[in-house]
């Protein structure tokens, strides 16, 4: 606690010390929400719930989900870094940052852009979270992919990227190097996919399932075990690239391959190595007036005990939105399966349809209204004398208020 502390004393000193010296700039929220859980108990608090809220949470209950705020300073036309922190009820420590990152992007040319950033920040893996927070315009809560996304994963490094512009056709390609996320992977394996819009904290010890901490729930109780999901244990640099392509009236696609490159074997005192490796593609279009986006990711993480572990994983979605006036109505479909090579109680199958309709009442407020409804079978819930399968729902009605 008292390191992120310090890291966010420091940032405040820097940005206090430049502040004359470039165009410094603030924007936040504070989101404000009525919740009615799931029934499930959510893998926050230790269960294999695949939603944010669930059965430990009374129903309905009334909260304040979080308060974002992003500061950022110009330095020049070219030049300028972000910070973007989060204080969240559910985080033990209260304050947290998801991005501290300086990011580089010189006019363009004719026809060729360039770009880089470093520090730590989200890969480009998701089309759907890029509102203030890492959010998403369109629901409340991403997609499974996108919710693991930021689960788990953060790069912690540098990355260049380009673009060059033909005529009506754009291409872009980006790669990137990193360390410090080794750990990524335990959550995909050991609670599987959830639906979440609470992305971890850099500095956050994150839960995980009890019935993986033990062979039995009362047993487990007893062993509370949190991990951090940002720290270098092996020493070894992961890489990831992605290209695009966009054409008008055809839409953009991207294609990203993914891999922290960690030793399997890998151990530090409290923590665990996992080799994590992702394709993902993804497709963007306006058609007949709706916003389109499809999405699917395949991979795989392996960590070595006794012998080699490891979990395959895969999920899809399509989502569909449609802007009328001061409102924004959205429909998601998803899939999503992991498979355990050794342990087939693991293995987890499920899909979730996401209802969200949203009302910028204000320039200040944003009303959202979303139900999401998901059913999952995973073996692993006899170990809590449940259904294999389960059907689960959570609504959620936020206010948004922007500062």
């Amino acid at each position: 606690m008292r390191a992120r502390w310090a890291l966010f004393s420091c940032v405040c000193l820097v940005f206090a010390r430049h502040a004359r010296a470039g165009d410094v700039s603030f924007a936040g929220y504070v989101d404000v929400r009525l919740v009615v859980p799931g029934s499930e108990r959510s893998w926050l608090d230790g269960g294999l719930g695949k939603l944010r809220f669930g059965v430990r949470q009374p129903s309905p209950n009334f909260r304040v989900a979080e308060a974002i705020g992003q500061a950022s300073i110009a330095f020049t036309q070219q030049i300028h870094t972000v910070v973007l922190a989060r204080i969240e009820p559910q985080d033990r420590a209260g304050l947290d940052l998801l991005e501290v990152y300086a990011a580089w992007r010189p006019q363009a040319g004719n026809t060729l852009r360039w770009s880089a950033k470093a520090g730590a920040f989200f890969p480009p893996v998701s089309l759907e979270n890029d509102d203030l927070g890492w959010a998403s315009p369109y629901t409340l809560t991403p997609s499974a992919i996108n919710s693991w996304v930021g689960d788990e994963l953060r790069t912690i490094g540098a990355e260049a990227g380009a673009e060059w512009h033909a005529s009506a056709t754009t291409f872009s390609a980006s790669a990137a190097v990193f360390c410090c996320n080794e750990p990524a992977g335990v959550l995909i394996a050991k609670r599987g996919w959830t639906l979440g819009d609470r992305p971890t904290g850099l500095f956050e010890r994150v839960n995980t399932p009890r019935a993986y901490r033990s062979g039995a729930p009362s047993a487990a109780a007893k062993f509370p075990q949190r991990r951090s999901l940002f720290q270098n244990i092996d020493g070894h640099t992961g890489w990831y690239g992605a290209v695009g392509w966009s054409v008008p009236d055809l839409g953009h696609i991207d294609v990203l391959y993914y891999d922290n490159n960690a030793d399997p074997a890998a151990r530090s005192a409290r923590d665990t190595s996992w080799r994590t490796r992702f394709w993902s593609a993804s497709y963007r279009d306006q058609w007949f007036g709706a916003t389109i986006l499809v999405q699917a990711m395949r991979g795989d993480t392996a960590v070595r005990g006794d012998r080699l572990n490891t979990t395959d994983f895969s999920a899809a979605y399509i989502l569909v939105s449609y802007d009328l006036d001061d409102w924004r109505l959205t429909e998601r479909a998803e899939t999503f399966a992991t498979r355990d090579r050794l342990v087939r109680r693991q293995d987890e199958d499920g899909h979730a349809f996401t209802t969200a309709a949203i009302w910028s009442a204000r320039s200040w407020l944003r009303l959202t209204g979303e139900l999401i409804v998901l059913c999952s079978r995973r073996e692993e819930r006899i170990l809590y004398e449940g259904p294999i399968e389960r059907t689960d729902a959570q609504f959620q009605l936020s206010a948004r208020l922007s500062i």
